[in-house]
């Protein structure tokens, strides 16, 4: 576009806005140059680190969960495009999960520098300090849940012997896997890391169940009358990747901070983190009907 077919273009714009072109001309001459540190806002990231202790590992163990968080917000920036899609075609979903799939792999590369970026002995005295938080509490990792898949997905086999006929939404995440993180069963006591997390965000999990029913990711599929190879494979690479690869490696490094010398110490949150985090029990999977009755059955087996 010329310069003369720019300045019709703006005219056009704010006309059709019921505005006056003139007063934003005038205010673009008065507006100063944008900049990458106020475009991007890096003195306000940079400043986002506040650490418990003097320990100066912890620093690093802030930065790393809060990149971690900004991934998860990636993600769900793509989810929410597709869930919001109609219609919806091969070609989108394939872009849109290709780029899920390079985020979840990049959150599992990550993992290194929590296992090998920190001193063992200063993460082991500072982490005391952290008590009741744990990465358990990420509301975005479980809007993630909620947008890719049924919550029938989100119920591990022991769950599902305890959910009533037709269960609610509510009850639903009664029985989520996740709540046996921080909930004795036979005693109905729960942690405080978990009682926290509840309180403040169940009620926006449960909405936005309610809200996507039908409209999920894995729901979205089912209505494709027959997937191409393609669209399937990067399905699994999905699921497997954010619903194996990376609970394994989460595990792993647990066991790096928790338990390689042998000490079976505790989380910060209380769970049984061994068991918890492993996808054995777990049981996730977003996209089942993706996999055979044999790669369900051995749903992360020889992988640890």
């Amino acid at each position: 576009m010329n310069q003369q077919e720019i300045i019709d273009a703006i005219n056009h714009k704010y006309r059709n806005l019921g505005e006056n072109p003139d007063t934003y001309l005038k205010g673009l001459l008065q507006a100063k140059p944008i900049n990458y540190w106020d475009y991007v806002e890096v003195d306000t990231l940079l400043s986002l680190q506040k650490p418990r202790t003097n320990f100066k590992d912890e620093e690093i163990f802030i930065m790393y969960h809060q990149v971690t968080e900004l991934f998860l917000k990636l993600m769900l920036h793509e989810i929410k495009q597709i869930v919001s899609e109609k219609p919806i075609t091969e070609d989108f979903l394939i872009t849109k999960i290709d780029r899920l799939n390079r985020y979840t792999s990049m959150l599992i590369g990550s993992f290194d520098i929590m296992k090998g970026g920190m001193s063992y002995e200063d993460y082991n005295i500072f982490r005391s300090t952290l008590a009741p938080a744990s990465g358990f509490q990420s509301a975005q990792f479980r809007f993630v849940e909620i947008y890719c898949t049924r919550l029938e997905n989100l119920i591990n086999e022991e769950g599902k012997k305890r959910l009533p006929a037709n269960p609610s939404t509510e009850e639903y995440f009664e029985h989520a896997y996740w709540k046996d993180a921080g909930l004795n069963r036979q005693t109905g006591k729960k942690t405080l890391t978990l009682t926290l997390f509840e309180e403040k965000y169940l009620e926006s999990f449960i909405a936005l169940a309610k809200r996507v029913k039908g409209e999920t990711i894995e729901e979205k599929i089912l209505q494709i009358p027959k997937p191409s190879e393609s669209l399937k494979d990067k399905l699994k690479e999905f699921d497997h990747l954010y619903n194996v690869a990376w609970p394994l490696v989460h595990l792993n490094t647990a066991k790096h901070y928790l338990d390689s010398k042998g000490e079976n110490q505790a989380a910060t949150g209380g769970s049984e983190w061994k068991k918890y985090l492993h996808p054995k029990f777990q049981q996730r999977k977003f996209f089942p009907t993706l996999w055979d009755d044999i790669e369900k059955q051995n749903w992360a087996d020889n992988q640890i």
